[in-house]
């Protein structure tokens, strides 16, 4: 299970300090997290990445970029360069995101061409995708399946991603989608990747004022949460971590009464 953490831009540097020190604190004794059964990823800005590794250097937190370019080297000012990216030590790089597409122009192509830069490098894309507004799941599932497709054009053959599924129309409101409208949404972007190699194991994580509750809510229809502000306060980032041992419980107990009846 993945517990996604995105600072966007509301962090400062020594705030970004501090609150990964604290959860660099929660991560190391954390059950959930200790066993692995959760892996912790931290999406900090890039001027900040450098002390947010540091302050987790000692514990069993992953780091992704918000962003990348396309290209790895050439005349492009300002751009971030995935193989730079890998080389610091990030481990995933978000694409995608919907507030990309809205502020800074990103379409379809755009998207796929970072998705291979990311993979070229050695970096998961963590790729976002979401409709635009509130509707039917199954036609909210048949967008963002489109939206994906489109995302992997790029790709030569399966890679391994992180799909984060968030309905546009849910970020940054005051709760997240409903757990049936999500988990019908996640079942169908798994079902659109059953010819993909590695399907079985591609994780699709939940995001869009996702909370504390939002991963109750949902059960086991998803395989984490990508989070923002509401996981800026590190208590509520711990109590999500409570929910995942929980679930995480549960499914090992499920297993093992299966596995007793046969």
């Amino acid at each position: 299970m993945y517990i996604g953490v995105s600072f966007k831009l509301y962090l400062d540097r020594p705030r970004t300090r501090e609150w990964c020190a604290a959860v660099a604190e929660i991560a190391n004794r954390h059950r959930a997290v200790v066993s692995r059964g959760v892996e912790p990823v931290v999406f900090p800005s890039l001027p900040a990445m450098d002390i947010a590794m540091a302050a987790c250097a000692r514990a069993p937190v992953a780091f992704g970029a918000q962003d990348l370019f396309w290209a790895d080297r050439g005349a492009y000012t300002g751009a971030v360069s995935g193989a730079d990216l890998a080389d610091m030590g990030c481990v995933y790089a978000e694409v995608g995101h919907a507030e990309r597409r809205q502020f800074f122009g990103e379409d379809d192509a755009i998207v796929a061409k970072k998705v291979a830069a990311a993979v070229r490098n050695g970096l998961t894309p963590w790729i976002c995708i979401g409709e635009s507004e509130p509707g039917p799941a199954d036609e909210a599932a048949a967008f963002c399946a489109k939206q994906l497709q489109a995302s992997l054009a790029e790709l030569s053959e399966p890679a391994p991603i992180v799909v984060a599924y968030e309905p546009v129309w849910a970020i940054g409101e005051s709760k997240a989608a409903s757990a049936e409208h999500v988990a019908a949404v996640a079942r169908g972007i798994k079902a659109s990747m059953a010819d993909r190699a590695d399907a079985a194991n591609t994780p699709v994580v939940y995001g869009g004022s996702a909370a504390p509750g939002t991963l109750t809510e949902l059960g086991g229809a998803v395989d984490g949460l990508f989070l923002g502000r509401f996981a800026h306060d590190t208590a509520a980032f711990e109590e999500i971590l409570d929910e995942a041992a929980e679930l995480i419980g549960k499914r090992s107990a499920g297993a093992v009464s299966a596995g007793e009846r046969r």
